[in-house]
């Protein structure tokens, strides 16, 4: 059966194109790196004894000369059993490494293409990508088509063809006033992924044809690579003439394609029962945790990876439940969620993460216990070894010292 059961969406994540460089959830990081943070603490702290051992034997202060070697004492003991508290979800049985996650092109292929493109959806595909996440709004008179900004601003050249209306909601326009506008040349103009340079000109060129697509269109291509389509759903402003009925609007433009329903992915929450009465074959991905006596049977969540904690990813996989996070763009977050056991991912990056045969690394449980043992005995041996060499120099130092004192007693005697 086809793989898409279990992918989500991206959905509600706002992603500015110029802050591509985001910064990555911090505690992911730690985790993800604690074995070598471990290993490289243990040597920093194994080199501190020299600096500290000197200090010990040399200060006359007696209350540091107890302080310093105690709280130094503390700090190594609680070095040597941290691995006791890492859980890092790398240090596993290759054996029991979960399968790789699915990739799923967040807009499409948004680093080579501009987002929400035709162009965008052809290079994903090209790629390999069987997946693709969009955003869909329902235009003034009635044409669902992919935008995922409240405005045009952003992506299209709206302020030079409509100057006066360029702040607009994205659906107050008309379908025939939509085309009007270029979908592309943002994307060169501004290179948010710094990726322009590696276009050629028949690219470049390509881009600057592209236009903003409607759910028909991509939908269309979608039916004829077999690939899936996932997407968020924004309601229109009140007064637009399809606020009440922008669902039945989106749900029949897909049913009037014929694409086959498990084809779809539907992420939206509106009108999920109508949804799925009007559309039984429709995959259906919440975007929430489960809750206690939850009255929905959840088989598939998409949830950002910085909500989501390695036992909690567990937790929902051990119980058949499909897990898509968001927005994974770095090797090594993904490396962490893969083998944290995500069923998918959604990014911007799909050419990094797609030829990956295995996470970045992973150790087996009795090598880390053999590197933490040896790691631990090792610093500890050299700690010893720095405050026996430093207490040495210094006694050595006492005694040239002691001799320099007597020399200059006896000269002053002499003379």
């Amino acid at each position: 059966s086809h793989l898409v059961s279990h992918f989500g969406s991206l959905g509600n994540c706002l992603l500015d194109c110029e802050g591509t460089h985001r910064v990555e959830n911090g505690w992911q990081f730690l985790q993800a790196t604690s074995p070598f943070l471990h290993i490289g603490a243990v040597i920093g702290v194994s080199a501190l004894a020299w600096p500290l051992a000197a200090y010990f034997w040399e200060t006359k202060n007696k209350v540091l000369k107890c302080l310093l070697p105690f709280t130094y004492i503390i700090l190594v003991c609680a070095l040597f059993v941290s691995p006791l508290f890492i859980s890092s979800p790398c240090i596993m049985k290759a054996s029991k490494l979960p399968p790789k996650p699915q990739i799923i092109g967040h807009r499409g292929a948004p680093m080579f293409a501009p987002e929400n493109t035709m162009l965008s959806l052809e290079k994903m595909v090209k790629s390999g990508g069987k997946v693709f996440e969009t955003d869909v709004m329902v235009s003034w008179d009635g044409i669902p088509f992919l935008m995922h900004d409240e405005t045009l601003l952003r992506t299209t050249n709206v302020k030079q063809v409509f100057p006066y209306r360029s702040r607009h909601n994205s659906s107050d326009f008309t379908w025939s006033e939509l085309q009007r506008l270029n979908a592309g040349e943002w994307f060169l103009q501004r290179n948010p992924f710094g990726t322009g340079g590696s276009l050629t000109d028949a690219e470049r060129r390509e881009v600057m044809q592209q236009r903003i697509p409607s759910l028909e269109e991509v939908v269309m291509a979608c039916k004829e690579n077999n690939i899936s389509i996932l997407f968020d759903l924004r309601q229109p402003q009140s007064g637009h003439p399809y606020n009440e009925s922008f669902v039945n609007v989106t749900v029949h433009t897909i049913l009037n394609t014929s694409i086959p329903q498990d084809l779809i992915l539907w992420l939206p929450d509106d009108e999920r029962e109508e949804v799925i009465e009007m559309a039984p074959g429709f995959k259906q991905i919440y975007g929430r945790r489960r809750e206690q006596n939850d009255t929905d049977s959840l088989d598939a969540v998409n949830l950002s990876y910085i909500n989501m904690s390695v036992s909690e990813i567990r937790s929902y996989r051990q119980d058949n439940i499909s897990v898509n996070l968001f927005v994974v763009n770095k090797p090594w977050l993904f490396s962490h969620v893969w083998c944290a056991g995500a069923t998918s991912v959604t990014t911007n990056a799909f050419h990094l993460l797609k030829d990956l045969k295995q996470p970045i690394w992973l150790m087996d449980p009795d090598s880390y216990l053999i590197i933490w043992i040896v790691a631990d005995v090792t610093a500890f041996i050299h700690i010893i070894w720095a405050f026996l060499v430093q207490r040495a120099c210094f006694k050595k130092r006492e005694e040239e010292d002691s001799e320099v004192v007597l020399l200059m007693r006896i000269e002053n005697l002499v003379a």
